[in-house]
């Protein structure tokens, strides 16, 4: 923190706002003597949550001398001078290249050209590991429970520990795995065929100087004590590999690009009416839409450097009395990116006055629309994924078209979030998000690559 103190002794306070305002204070940190710029070494930690806005407020006071020797949780604030406060996004700070933030502190209500010094905040990712470990194990010699035909092995493999859960295993434990060997049995009362316990470092040994490991049994004979097998189990591959998180990614130049498509068919009723999904408020409480247009833009935008979103409608009937299934929600002919949610909220205002609602409900050509611009990123680069938000409140009637156009883009680098508002009956929509496991197929037989779409009815956002 730099700034125009005078011999003050600052401490740091980070708060995290909730939504209804109120401010919960997650810590403090030391107090530095006699400083215009003190680097306080107290670290917080807060759990990062992609999908929410995590607003922070930070404040600074100058701590009076006679409280020097109290512990920073007793100080009454009320007894401090307060220099200034700022505030960001817990977001704003892990996209920054190097994780570091420099704000402006200000007095609360001040006119933002007052000048009071500036704080830094740094953040770090803390992960339990970033090592993964593949292996190839294989056994040999295990004893043949079947009297007509061989064994159908497997290995199940297992760590217990005190509460009973699972746990990631990194290398530097030297606590055990349990692998045991089972005979396969499809009555699922599988055969016992030995077990062992190693450590991760000694499956490593196992892998390097190309030597097995004997399973063995309880023995029969002496209480407590095992038997040796001649079945042994081999690691023919052990190998680590770095798993890059998220916030890896982001902070090392990847962008997340938004865009969205608004459902302009007139199943949302007429727009000036109360009970309309398109009805806007004149005391400024939000519709469905604009719920859904807020609560997705405002996480995304943070990881967006330019914040243009390309915005559309569909469905709607346009000045020249066709229907459009993708047009520019601005108005204009040529240029669909409006700027910030700020603009994709005025422009859906101004769609509303200037098209008529129609129909039918077609995905199709928005979906081929942003798949030709995620298409079109990779020529220039391959740091940038897009999502697109879909916003509808009924069943679409080219099922085929729209399978086909999410087909065709599961190679390209685009998530599809569908938001169903109202009270339809979704299922339809359900089919498109291929939870179940099983991914799209085309009308020509092709298999989506991967599963890009995940529809979400508005009613569980709300609740969420």
């Amino acid at each position: 923190m730099g700034g125009c103190f005078s011999d003050s002794d600052p401490m740091a306070i980070i708060y995290a706002k909730k939504p209804d305002g109120m401010l919960e204070e997650l810590g403090r940190t030391e107090v530095i003597m006699n400083t215009l710029n003190p680097a306080w070494i107290t670290k917080f930690t807060i759990n990062y949550h992609f999908e929410m806005v995590q607003p922070l407020v930070f404040r600074v006071y100058d701590i009076d001398t006679k409280y020097h020797n109290t512990s920073v949780k007793m100080l009454k604030l009320n007894e401090q001078d307060y220099l200034g406060e700022a505030s960001c996004a817990l977001s704003e700070i892990v996209t920054k290249h190097d994780r570091s933030l420099t704000l402006k502190l200000k007095y609360r209500n001040s006119p933002p050209d007052v000048h009071l010094g500036t704080i830094t905040v740094h953040a770090e990712e803390t992960v339990a590991s970033r090592t993964a470990v593949e292996m190839i194990l294989r056994c040999s010699h295990l004893e043949n429970k079947d009297v007509f035909s061989k064994s159908d092995p497997f290995l199940r493999i297992s760590r217990v520990v005190e509460s009973g859960i699972s746990i990631p295993v990194c290398k530097t434990e030297e606590n055990p795995l349990i692998i045991e060997c089972f005979d396969f049995n499809a009555n699922g009362k599988h055969e016992h065929l030995g077990e062992l316990q190693g450590s991760m470092a000694e499956l490593e040994k196992l892998g390097r100087e190309k030597i097995g490991a004997h399973f063995y049994v309880p023995s029969s004979v002496r209480q407590g004590h095992k038997k040796m097998l001649k079945g042994q189990l081999f690691v023919d591959k052990f190998c680590e590999k770095v798993q890059y998180t998220f916030l890896d990614y982001i902070s090392n130049g990847f962008e997340l690009n938004f865009m969205v498509a608004i459902d302009f068919t007139a199943s949302n009723g007429n727009p000036r009416s109360p009970d309309s999904l398109h009805y806007i408020d004149p005391s400024g409480r939000l519709n469905s839409y604009q719920q859904a247009i807020v609560g997705v833009g405002e996480v995304l935008q943070f990881y967006d450097t330019d914040k243009r979103f390309p915005a559309w409608g569909f469905g709607g009937r346009m000045s020249d009395g066709s229907v459009s299934h993708c047009f520019n929600l601005n108005g204009s002919l040529d240029e669909c990116e409006v700027v910030g949610v700020e603009g994709i909220m005025s422009s859906y205002a101004m769609a509303l006055h200037n098209v008529i609602l129609a129909g039918p409900t077609l995905f199709g050509p928005v979906i081929n629309k942003a798949a030709a611009i995620a298409s079109e990123s990779l020529s220039y680069s391959h740091n940038k994924y897009f999502v697109l938000l879909i916003i509808t409140d009924g069943v679409i009637t080219d099922a085929v078209e729209t399978k086909d156009a999410i087909v065709k883009a599961s190679d390209l680098p685009l998530s599809i979030l569908i938001v169903g508002v109202g009270g339809a009956d979704f299922k339809q929509m359900e089919i498109l998000d291929a939870d179940n496991g099983k991914r799209l197929e085309s009308s020509t037989g092709r298999i989506a690559t991967r599963d890009i779409v995940q529809f979400v009815p508005m009613r569980e956002m709300q609740g969420e």
